[in-house]
Formats: C-alpha cells, structure tokens, sequence
C-alpha cells in the first residue's frame, strides 16, 4: 500500500525565499562595500591600492570557485549547518580586517570572508531552486537581488562609522552584526520535506525528470555551453562594474553634472547609484519573465539590450546623459545572469542536486574575473571603445547561442531525460532492471 505523499504548507516557500533574501543581504557589503575601505586602509598603512585590491581579487575567486564544494554540503546535510559555517567565517573575515597589520592578514581576511559568502551565496540560491521548482526564475532572482539590495541599505552607515570611528570600528562592529544575523536566519533553513504543490496552471517551460548528480552534470555538452554563454556575459559586466570610474574620467564626463528627473549629481556618480538599482531590480524581473516565455527567449532580449547598450557607449560614450542612462540599462540586463542561469540549470539537471550543479556553474564569475584586468590592457592600448567593441562582440554572440544553439540542444537533452524515465518505469514495475 502506497503511503500518502504530503503536500508543503503554502507559507513555508515564501518563509525559505524571505530568510535566503536576508542572508544574501547581510553578505553583500562583503563585495559592494568594500571600496569604501580601500582608502582608509592605505592612509593609514601605506601599503598600496593595488596591494590592497588584491585582498578583492582574492575575496572573489575564493567566494566563486569554491561554491561547488559548499553546495556539495547542502545537497547531502541540508542547509543550516552550511549557512552556519558562513555566519561564522563573514564574521571571522571582518573581525580579522579590523585588526590586520599586514597584508597577509588582510589576505587572510579575504579568503575567510570568500569562504562565508560563498557558502550562503551558493547555499540560498540552490535551496530557492528546491522551494521554487515552478518558479525557479522569480525565487532565484529574489535571492541574488538580496545581493544588491543589502548594500544599498547598509553602505551610508558604514560610510558614517568610518568618518566617525574609523574603519577598523566599522570592520568590527558590522562583521560582528552581519555573523549574528545569519546566525539567527540559518536556524530557520531547511529543505523541502514534503511534495511541493503544483500550480494550477503547469508551466509550459521545459524542464528535466531526473535529478543528474554533480559528475553527470559535468559530463554533458549542454553544461559546457551554459558555462561558456555565463563567461561571455559576465567578463563583460565584471569589468563594467570595476572600471567605472576609470572609464567615465578616460571618457572626461565623470565630474560633469547630470540631471535627469529633478535629480542631479556629478554623471559618474549618478551612473554608479542607477548601476545598483538597476541591478537589482533586474534580477527578479527577469527571472520573472523568464519563466513565461522561456529562459533562452529572455537571455536573448537581455544579451541582444546589453549589446546595443554597449554600442551606444561606443559612439555616444562621451556625452554624460548618454553615458548614465546606457551604463544603467546595461546594469539592469548585466544583473539577471545571476537568476536566469541558475535558474537555468535547476530546469536542467533537476532540483535533488540543484545546489552542486548552480554551483559549479556559478564558478564561470570567478573565470570571467580573471578576464577583467585584459579589459585594462586593451584599453592602454588602443582604449575603453575597444573594450567595449569586444564586449558587444560577446553580449551579441551569447544572444545567439541562446537562442539557436542552446534552445534546441536543452530541448533535445530534457526529451532524451523523459525517455529515461519512460524506459525505466515499466522495468521498475516489473521487477527487471532498466537498460
């Protein structure tokens, strides 16, 4: 006699989705606050932008790279006592940047903190994918949008405190409060338990029967594909976002005022502050268009706006107008890799995994990371239009193999999975192994 599968309770997807978003958030200063640390850090050791910038460079490639083994955790003992870890490593790394003397402590620093915020990073998207099997877009962009948003709530207190205390103050205090926060939120993380209703109305978008292990995963063309399109787009928003300032004093409109809408601030400024709401307001809105009309349909109307954007910074880059509002819509196409290509491989590979697989695709950012500093190469020598040629090469070229390369090969990949599972029903039923 076939036991009865409980259904999950309404309010527990949304209660998931609402603790990942706060942990997303308590992590974000860890990337979006820290230029605001860098000078204060070399008044007061003389060590070096460059040097001190590294501690970034390290922070990043540890917080990317190493998801898949966190998420590896996830998927065998569950949520908690990953996000656990992280509270307690974020704290560490700031704790440990409040009293750096050297630079090998504020390395050390970095690693601890990339290691934190990998773990909840990877942690909290991969168990959004689990609660939001029919949604996978919306809960994953909710979730990386958490990113964005907590810095922008947290970034003038720490400003503050600096101005008042000191950085070290800020460091301790707000890694101190940052640790305690996730602390709290990962007691209250798990995964589904129970069967997670349908909606009433099926999504029509095509997704896989069989959970494919993490070394499965890796073995398939489509993976492959998925990683290369995620390098392509993110080298391109990676260096966007690092070199902003660089590009808009090259391009001479930095200081130049802007006023659009009754609000007005020197171009580069504005620029920076529109990049971050943008962003942020594009993660979910897209992962919510993706799952209407498609995720390969909504990654080539958001590669194909990141191309013209960029274009239009190569003919019209030096007009100031020009140069906020395209750099912000960039942003807010830029912004939705970080939904649509978890999303993505959720529909993919299937929710058991979901963590390790997003995971190991995640790891494309730090790849395309190690591409910024050609970006500054190119542009010593033959300047930011080129780079930006080079990106609207890439942005184009991911456009199109979404749509003409991906598209039919995912739809080929999930039939064949349905295949699968057709074949090895029957057998199972019958008490004969599957061929």
């Amino acid at each position: 006699m076939q036991a009865t599968v409980k259904a999950t309770r309404p309010w527990e997807p949304w209660v998931q989705l609402a603790c990942g978003v706060l942990c997303m958030a308590m992590i974000a200063n860890l990337q979006y606050g820290w230029t605001l640390f860098v000078d204060p850090i070399d008044a007061k050791h003389q060590w070096g932008r460059a040097a001190i910038q590294t501690a970034f460079t390290i922070f990043v490639l540890t917080e990317t790279w190493l998801v898949p083994v966190e998420a590896w955790f996830v998927d065998k003992y569950g949520p908690r006592i990953v996000i656990t870890f992280g509270g307690v490593m974020i704290a560490l790394s700031w704790i440990t940047n409040a009293y750096a003397s050297s630079l090998t402590m504020l390395y050390a620093g970095a690693i601890f903190g990339g290691i934190g915020a990998g773990s909840i990073y990877g942690t909290c998207v991969g168990n959004a994918l689990k609660w939001f099997p029919y949604r996978r877009g919306l809960a994953a962009g909710a979730t990386a949008a958490g990113f964005g948003a907590g810095a922008a709530i947290t970034v003038v207190p720490i400003a503050n405190m600096i101005a008042a205390s000191g950085y070290e103050s800020a460091f301790l205090y707000f890694g101190i409060g940052q640790g305690i926060v996730v602390l709290v939120l990962a007691q209250f993380l798990y995964p589904p338990r129970n069967k997670i209703a349908a909606p009433k109305k099926l999504s029509s978008l095509p997704q896989s029967k069989v959970d494919y292990q993490p070394s499965q995963t890796l073995s398939k063309p489509v993976f492959w594909v998925l990683y290369l399109m995620f390098v392509m787009v993110a080298s391109g928003g990676l260096m966007a976002a690092a070199q902003i300032g660089p590009i808009a004093h090259d391009l001479g409109v930095a200081n130049t005022p802007v006023s659009i809408m009754g609000i007005s601030a020197a171009a580069l400024t504005l620029a920076i502050s529109l990049d971050r709401i943008f962003d942020g307001f594009g993660r979910p809105l897209f992962g919510y268009v993706s799952d209407r009309i498609g995720r390969e349909n909504t990654m080539f109307i958001a590669f194909g706006t990141a191309a013209v954007m960029l274009l239009i910074l190569v003919f019209h880059g030096s007009n100031p107008l020009v140069f906020v509002l395209a750099t912000a819509c960039f942003f807010g196409v830029f912004g939705e890799i970080y939904s649509l290509f978890p999303a993505t491989a959720g529909d993919t590979f299937g929710s058991k995994f979901a963590a390790t697989n997003a995971g190991m695709l995640y790891t494309a950012k730090g790849t395309a990371a190690l591409l910024v500093p050609v970006a500054s190469i190119v542009a010593s020598f033959y300047g930011w239009y080129a780079v930006f040629a080079i990106a609207v090469g890439l942005n184009a070229t991911a456009a199109l193999l979404a749509l003409f390369v991906l598209k039919p090969l995912r739809a080929r990949f999930i039939a064949q999975s349905a295949n699968e599972v057709s074949v090895e029903a029957p057998s199972a039923a019958s008490g004969q192994p599957a061929h």
